[in-house]
């Protein structure tokens, strides 16, 4: 406790405060961009803590973090443009309630979500860092499997009418993922000829090219802008904040299990926010009483995507700090920074300079609450200027922002017309009710499932069954077991509903009642 109180005196200064709220501004700032992600915000803001004590630099660093992965949310809402890949999940829900005059609403919950979310990590973390650590040592090429492919049931969830088209989506993102040289042999896939197809297809060009171009070539067909113009704060910004507020706490089973879904994910190296905030929506949807209003402008599924998404960012720092292994991408660069300053990743970490490792975690804790009067206000402002803005000049200021993003990740051309390719076929292909949620999906998880697979089958090489190592353990079992129960509860209403049995369901329960 002692040291604790020490770290809390350390981080509550003046040039603290300001530091954290700095980083969270332009944490915010940078991760509502699209193609600018978290991990490419803390790479460009870097150089600016080298000047900084270890401590303020991490405090930075961990501010700038938890506002670009928040910030994401604001394209999300308002331009249906996942600004990170963690806030994929919140365009399901987000951009139909802006669409229907409810965007503060959306916008509202998210931040009051994210604050939430954010602290239950930091709290996660101080309390529960060597249990989960342990677990987190646990999966290994197998468990990652079955973790993917546990992801991979979401594609029925996500198929907006059609579990035929949902699966052929899913089986196409699988199929770009497998562009470019393989994670595991080294050998070249599906390149065509041009050599700097060998890096892959970039998951940020993918998101960029299927979600953002086909709203702008919608928005040009229909003459108009993102969102409706009049009705956006008919109850008040202040009355949408009260009002979020208590449907998150008055019902907050949601809050609670999308938070935990969060923190189990994020330990896992290597899943990510992407794959956090889908699973987070998926549950949220199942254990709805009204699962046919998600995608509609459903709240509860943008609270599910940004309580998760924001529990990520101190749950994926269990196993870098403990174990130096980076939980997601951006937590690569914060373990650069830990290694120039001479911090070993550890147990004496936390008890030799326990004072800077729980100083940096509790500036987290700070951070996320910050993200309240930051992200109200300048949610605000953003959305008056999304709102107020003329389409003609909307429209190519979005692409420009898009192409520039795009070409800034590896500055490629090719990924420029790449995503311009996919995203004229995203908007043939939603004209035919194929959506980009399983694409996207399956690019995330094909990589996984993979590189788990392989380098299983690899291992087992010599064993008399090799598939039998996929399931030589009891996690692995376990988690076999959740894929099962995951698609018999998924395709099992499917069936039902085709079969006609739904109906004499629902007749029988209106009889009975």
């Amino acid at each position: 406790m002692d040291m604790m109180l020490q770290a809390f005196m350390s981080i509550m200064t003046i040039e603290g405060m300001l530091t954290i709220l700095a980083g969270v501004a332009a944490g915010l700032l940078i991760g509502s961009l699209p193609g600018l992600t978290a991990t490419m915000a803390l790479a460009v803001l870097l150089p600016f803590t080298f000047t900084m004590s270890p401590l303020q630099g991490l405090m930075a660093l961990g501010a700038v973090y938890m506002g670009a992965i928040y910030g994401g949310a604001f394209t999300a809402i308002l331009i249906n443009t996942p600004g990170t890949p963690s806030s994929i999940a919140t365009t399901f829900d987000g951009y139909p309630m802006a669409r229907n005059g409810r965007a503060y609403e959306a916008l509202a919950a998210a931040t009051i979500a994210s604050v939430v979310g954010g602290v239950v990590g930091v709290a996660f973390l101080l309390m529960l860092a060597p249990p989960l650590a342990r677990l987190a040592v646990v999966f290994g090429p197998a468990e990652m499997f079955w973790v993917a492919l546990l992801g991979l049931t979401l594609v029925a969830s996500l198929a907006s009418g059609s579990l035929l088209k949902g699966l052929l989506a899913g089986c196409m993102g699988m199929l770009i993922s497998t562009i470019g040289v393989s994670p595991i042999g080294g050998e070249t896939r599906f390149i065509f000829g041009i050599p700097a197809l060998q890096g892959g297809i970039e998951l940020i060009v993918a998101l960029i090219g299927l979600f953002v171009i086909p709203e702008l070539i919608s928005m040009v067909a229909q003459g108009r802008g993102t969102l409706p113009e009049s009705g956006q704060l008919s109850d008040g910004a202040l009355s949408s904040v009260k009002k979020m507020t208590k449907h998150i706490f008055r019902k907050p089973v949601n809050l609670i299990r999308s938070c935990i879904i969060g923190q189990i994910i994020a330990i896992i190296p290597g899943a990510g926010g992407n794959v956090t905030s889908l699973v987070a929506y998926n549950e949220a949807k199942r254990f709805s009483k009204e699962p046919e209003t998600f995608g509609k402008g459903n709240v509860d599924g943008v609270i599910a995507s940004e309580s998760s998404n924001n529990v990520m960012v101190a749950g994926s720092m269990v196993p870098l700090l403990t174990l130096g292994i980076p939980g997601a991408p951006p937590d690569a660069i914060i373990l650069g920074v830990l290694l120039m300053h001479g911090l070993r990743p550890g147990l004496d970490l936390f008890t030799e300079t326990g004072v800077l490792t729980n100083g940096f975690i509790l500036s987290m804790g700070v951070a996320a609450i910050f993200l309240l009067p930051v992200g109200l206000l300048g949610g605000r402002l953003i959305h008056r200027v999304v709102v107020k803005t003329p389409f003609y000049f909307l429209v190519p200021s979005i692409a420009m922002v898009t192409i520039l993003g795009t070409y800034a990740l590896r500055n490629s051309m090719l990924d420029v017309l790449i995503m311009l390719v996919l995203g004229v076929a995203g908007y043939f292909m939603r004209l035919i009710g194929i959506h980009a949620a399983p694409i996207v999906l399956g690019l995330i998880l094909g990589v996984i499932a993979e590189k788990g697979y392989v380098q299983t089958m690899l291992a087992a090489v010599v064993d008399p069954i090799p598939w039998l190592r996929l399931v030589d353990n009891p996690l692995s079992i376990v988690l076999a077991i959740l894929v099962i129960v995951s698609l018999a509860t998924t395709l099992l209403p499917v069936w039902l509903e085709r079969s006609g049995r739904m109906a004499k369901v629902d007749q029988g329960k209106g009889a009975g009642q």
